[in-house]
């Protein structure tokens, strides 16, 4: 098969994206990347990542390419699992201590950093508007963070968030008091459920 061939069923395996890591991991040179890349008009939407003339640019799939350790929290989790439907003004994501926040302040990412353990608690997959899968927190833990959060989340979007989790039907109490009381918010959580159920 030959190498742009090789690269056009990547582009298509991967939603119209190419990342030059896994191209050269493909034993393919960046030379053939360059020549592909001009020869079937992709851009390049950041460092590493190019997408096709075709393609929608996914805002929050590039951001996470380009930075694996990236989980999305907060209103952009909330958004992502559907229980707000406005859409987040700053994209909020989790970090582990000790990681370089200075080029995703610089972007004005809103970013929350956490010891290991709880920042691995609830990491999904969850699907973009666009048919990515990306890195967020699942559903309990993005109520969690909302509620340690409560000041930097709108009143609108703190009722609906919670009246959306309360009646989905495959909410995981069980889960959501667990990840509560690891984050020191079991009362205020069951002051909520109390009032809510």
């Amino acid at each position: 098969m030959s190498k742009f061939k090789q690269l056009d069923r990547m582009a298509e395996k991967n939603n119209g994206y190419l990342f030059t890591s896994e191209v050269v991991d493909a034993g393919i040179s960046k030379t053939y990347l360059s020549k592909f890349v001009k020869a079937n008009k992709f851009e390049r939407a950041v460092q590493g990542i190019y997408v096709s003339d075709e393609t929608w640019i996914d805002e929050l799939y590039v951001i996470q390419k380009s930075n694996p350790n990236l989980i999305f929290d907060s209103d952009t989790a909330l958004y992502l699992h559907g229980l707000t439907d406005r859409e987040y003004s700053k994209i909020h994501v989790s970090v582990p201590k000790g990681y370089n926040t200075f080029r995703l302040k610089k972007k004005g990412f809103i970013i929350h950093t956490y010891d290991i353990e709880l920042y691995q608690m609830g990491i999904c997959d969850v699907e973009s508007n666009y048919g990515n899968l990306l890195k967020a927190y699942d559903k309990e833990r993005a109520i969690c963070d909302m509620v340690a959060g409560r000041g930097e989340v709108e009143s609108q979007v703190y009722q609906t968030a919670m009246k959306e989790y309360v009646s989905d039907s495959e909410k995981k109490l069980n889960v959501l008091l667990t990840y509560a009381e690891k984050m020191g918010l079991r009362d205020e959580i069951m002051k909520y459920l109390e009032v809510m159920l």
